[in-house]
């Protein structure tokens, strides 16, 4: 990036003072992939996000018998959805822009989520009578989302096997899901019941590597740093001919 940022002066030969720019070379590096984001995280929004995607697990494999989301509301508008909007700002103002994509992203699918449990908003109602549609909706929406985390999945692969795995878990968990509501909305009922049950596995094994990411960032710097499986290694050549081509 160039800047005209110097300014000399010079005398001529009838005594004038001609001021000249000239232009300084400069370079911001903002990080941009995920492995740079890496560094750059923060054990909160991490635990955020760990936190409300183990409780969302366990209901979905409807472990002692529970069924319904709605006590899970608070964790998805106050710990996720607040939390993760508020710490992707501030991933946002030091430049790392893959840490700010993800929390923003999972922050405001949390929020929309949150909305369509909270009667008060009245997304359910408006469906009636009519379950098959809210159920193909629903599927509709998770599976957009789907999508999208397969983007996080595919940019993660310079980072390391940790950061892999959650990404691959909760692809994986969200496309059950959607799978499971597209099959109740068709009335197969006990095959959505099933597909229901192992999306919430899934989820529940990302939501555990979320807590191992957690713990490696929080005792790095104090006692020990558990290994994360780095994969920056092996993307070192392709690393430094894109380095080089910001540089010209």
């Amino acid at each position: 990036m160039t800047r005209d940022a110097t300014i000399s002066e010079a005398g001529d030969a009838e005594g004038k003072v001609v001021v000249q720019r000239e232009p300084v070379q400069y370079h911001k590096h903002l990080p941009s992939s995920a492995k740079e984001s890496d560094e750059l995280q923060s054990a909160f929004p991490i635990g955020a996000f760990a936190t409300t995607l183990t409780t969302l697990s366990l209901s979905l494999m409807e472990w002692r018998g529970v069924t319904i989301l709605n006590v899970y509301v608070a964790n998805f508008f106050f710990v996720a959805a607040l939390g993760l909007l508020i710490s992707a700002q501030w991933e946002l103002s030091v430049g790392n822009g893959f840490a700010y994509t993800v929390y923003s992203a999972f922050g405001l699918f949390y929020a929309g989520y949150g909305a369509i449990l909270t009667p008060s908003f009245g997304i359910r109602d408006a469906y009636a009578d009519d379950v098959a549609q809210y159920n193909n909706a629903l599927g509709f929406f998770l599976l957009l989302w789907t999508i999208f985390i397969l983007t996080f999945l595919v940019a993660s692969i310079t980072s390391n096997l940790v950061s892999i795995m959650i990404y691959l878990f909760v692809d994986i968990g969200f496309l059950l899901t959607a799978a499971s509501s597209f099959a109740k909305a068709d009335g197969y009922t006990s095959a959505g019941r099933s597909l229901q049950i192992a999306g919430g596995a899934n989820l529940f094994i990302a939501g555990l590597l979320g807590w191992y990411l957690v713990f490696h960032l929080l005792l790095k710097d104090e006692l020990v740093e558990l290994p994360l499986g780095d994969t920056s290694k092996y993307f070192v050549r392709k690393r430094a001919h894109r380095t080089e081509n910001n540089d010209i």
